[in-house]
């Protein structure tokens, strides 16, 4: 799977703030205080909630306040809409803000970016191709939390995480998008949580791109995509080779959707792909009806894939469950079935099928509702791994439109 574009104009802020004026705390009213979510950001003081009455919020958010939390009082109600024109829906450059009960809609890149970037330069400021983000001089982001949010119709990333840490993804819902519902990439270590969310009718469920340590996917609905989920390592992002992630309790199922935005490379009818991952423990999913192939383990570019662990999987249905697909130049080592099948050396090419042309990311259907947040506090952020056994495949089916 491909590194995250780094397109000119990635920023695009609505509001400006006035250094004159008192910033406010405790929650802001939008509209009733302030008329634009940007307003009420740029005047809330660290800490402060912004509650989001219904409407549709025709602006496109940065938030660089740290601790601020932006919370929708109905979730398919209060709507950032980029008509098409707007980059992105919420930017958050600051560490430890909330987005949450809300939707993010009709983005030509983001609906939520959560990174270290700022405007002044790399992705920020544009760039042409892909060009390689430095964190030592954009150090990640550090503490995030998007929860209950639906991020529909956007051209790229649904909800995006890259370079940033300590954050949780929950609870969500992705479609629409032209790369993947739910990306996280260049985290070293991630301290990272993508838990409980639906991914469907995008070219790629969840994507990680050099994603590791203490990176956890457990419990996520990715079917109806054109490929359900990856985990890759690849040298246009920092921090090769992706290692030590954990994905558990997810069901990856029926990942063959026409009705979706193409895949650029043209992948199609994949449940599972790892390409260069190293440590990787894949446990407890259930992987079934996805036509092309349910696990396909592979090399990328001279990285090869190492050590990576599958135990207790539900692989089946598939148009070939397991496939290994290491290539002479990076030959694998030690990835192992249940401690027992074990895969080395050079594998067999993963073929690559004919796949529908897809439909432009706006044109693909409106999500169905969606579950609103409960009054009741959020879990905390650990991941309780232990938790997630392997899924039936109705997890989640209220909340979707692609039924298996």
């Amino acid at each position: 799977m491909r590194a995250p574009y780094t397109l000119t104009a990635l920023f695009l802020v609505a509001g400006c703030s006035s250094a004159a004026s008192p910033k406010l705390g405790g929650e802001i009213a939008v509209p009733a205080q302030l008329g634009t979510i940007q307003a009420a950001v740029d005047a809330a003081q660290e800490g402060a909630t912004i509650v989001v009455s219904p409407g549709v919020y025709k602006e496109s958010v940065q938030v660089r306040t740290k601790g601020l939390t932006i919370r929708g009082t109905q979730r398919g109600s209060v709507i950032i809409d980029g008509e098409v024109k707007r980059a992105n829906g919420i930017v958050v450059t600051a560490p430890d803000v909330s987005v949450q009960n809300l939707t993010v809609r009709n983005h030509t890149l983001n609906g939520v970016l959560v990174t270290g970037l700022s405007e002044n330069g790399g992705m920020g400021r544009g760039s042409n191709g892909y060009t390689k983000l430095d964190p030592q001089k954009f150090p990640p982001v550090q503490g995030f939390r998007v929860s209950y949010v639906t991020a529909s119709n956007n051209a790229l990333y649904g909800i995006y995480a890259f370079d940033a840490q300590h954050g949780v993804i929950e609870q969500s819902y992705a479609s629409g998008s032209a790369d993947s519902g739910f990306y996280v990439g260049q985290c070293k270590p991630c301290d990272i949580v993508v838990r409980g969310n639906v991914a469907e009718r995008n070219a790629v469920g969840y994507e990680g791109t050099n994603a590791s340590g203490q990176m956890y996917v457990l419990g996520n609905r990715f079917s109806g995509n054109r490929v359900g989920m990856t985990s890759n390592s690849d040298y246009q992002e920092a921090f090769v080779p992706q290692e030590d992630a954990t994905f558990t309790g997810n069901l990856v199922s029926d990942n063959a959707e026409a009705l979706s935005p193409a895949q650029a490379d043209g992948a199609f009818g994949l449940g599972l792909g790892i390409a260069g991952g190293t440590r990787n423990l894949v446990s407890r999913n259930l992987i079934t009806g996805n036509p092309g192939t349910g696990v396909a383990l592979g090399s990328s570019e001279d990285m090869a894939p190492l050590d990576n662990l599958f135990d207790g999987n539900v692989i089946n249905h598939n148009g070939q469950d397991v496939l290994y697909a290491a290539s002479k130049r990076a030959p694998g080592r030690n990835n192992c079935f249940a401690r027992e099948r074990c895969y080395d050396g050079v594998g067999d090419p993963l073929p690559k099928p004919s796949a529908p042309r897809g439909i432009p990311f706006n044109q693909v259907a409106a999500p169905p509702l969606q579950p609103e947040m409960p009054k009741d506090p959020l879990p905390d952020k650990a991941p309780n791994v232990e938790k997630y056994g392997v899924p039936t495949e109705d997890l989640f089916s209220d909340r979707a439109a692609v039924r298996s």
